[in-house]
């Protein structure tokens, strides 16, 4: 066999093999227990899948925190209805924060082509807005890499209801214990706040909780709503320990999704229209 017959052998049979992989990508995947986060309210349980990829620094400030019992009775100090509940702070008044010393914001990141970044459309911004297993961000197509020396391309988490963002005062680098979910779409946080997890299940509870005034800018008073216990799917003994599915976003079941939410949106479809389904809890 000359070289070059065999090399278009090689091609075709990596041709098979890819596309035989893309037919069998399972239309679920499971949430790793050292990615789930599990916040318990009176209002039901929220579980939250944390992307170490987009936010090395702050998952790992998370997860340490809730093992050790940290955020176990704090309140939703600052409730803004449509917009975020936010909490974290021992003080309860959104000026306290853990003894551990600040991280440094991680407001974008570089990624890797083939981690499963899966571009849904052009963000008005620029570049691709699309899903990076669970999260919304805005990247560049893989493709690009090609050309960067570290092969890499840049990314950015996008603010959509569910996510996950790390609160800090005017200092960039100063977030600490401070968290806070969101239950609207706020484009004006997209690269300046740290994003570094998204809901998976109970959004519900997040949208039951107890409201501030607005003219107080979201301060609950009275009897604010609290994280009855919060620790990592990791931490708790294997019998314990939720076990969440999420739609894959290299699926088929996820395409026929996609199409579906953007044929109702129309013209105003935008990344944080889909809320990935899940299973389990």
């Amino acid at each position: 066999m000359s070289p070059r017959i065999s090399f278009l052998a090689c091609a075709a049979l990596a041709l098979s093999a890819g596309a035989a992989s893309a037919q069998t990508v399972s239309e679920w995947r499971t949430v790793a227990p050292e990615n789930l986060l599990i916040i318990d309210t009176a209002h039901g349980r929220v579980l939250a899948e944390l992307s170490p990829v987009q936010a090395p620094r702050h998952v790992e400030r998370i997860r340490a925190l809730a093992d050790a019992g940290f955020y176990d009775g704090l309140k939703f100090h600052r409730v803004i209805e449509g917009f975020m509940a936010q909490t974290g702070d021992p003080q309860g008044t959104g000026q306290g924060g853990s003894e551990l010393p600040d991280v440094a914001g991680e407001f974008a990141f570089r990624r890797a082509p083939g981690g499963g970044f899966v571009s849904v459309g052009p963000n008005p911004t620029g570049g691709q807005m699309g899903l990076l297993g669970s999260m919304t961000i805005q990247s560049q197509p893989d493709a690009q890499a090609m050309v960067n020396a570290d092969f890499k391309v840049p990314g950015v988490g996008l603010f959509c209801p569910g996510t996950l963002g790390m609160a800090r005062a005017a200092n960039p680098d100063s977030a600490n214990s401070q968290f806070f979910i969101m239950t609207g779409r706020k484009d004006d946080l997209n690269g300046g706040y740290t994003a570094f997890g998204r809901v998976v299940l109970g959004m519900e509870a997040v949208r039951a909780l107890k409201a501030g005034r607005p003219e107080a800018d979201g301060q609950v008073q009275g009897d604010p709503d609290v994280m009855t216990r919060v620790r990592m799917a990791s931490s708790l003994p294997e019998a314990e320990r939720p076990t969440v599915r999420v739609m894959d976003v290299r699926s088929p079941a996820f395409a026929a999704l996609l199409e579906q939410t953007r044929a109702a949106r129309g013209a105003a479809f935008n990344v944080c229209d889909i809320q990935l389904p899940a299973q389990g809890g």
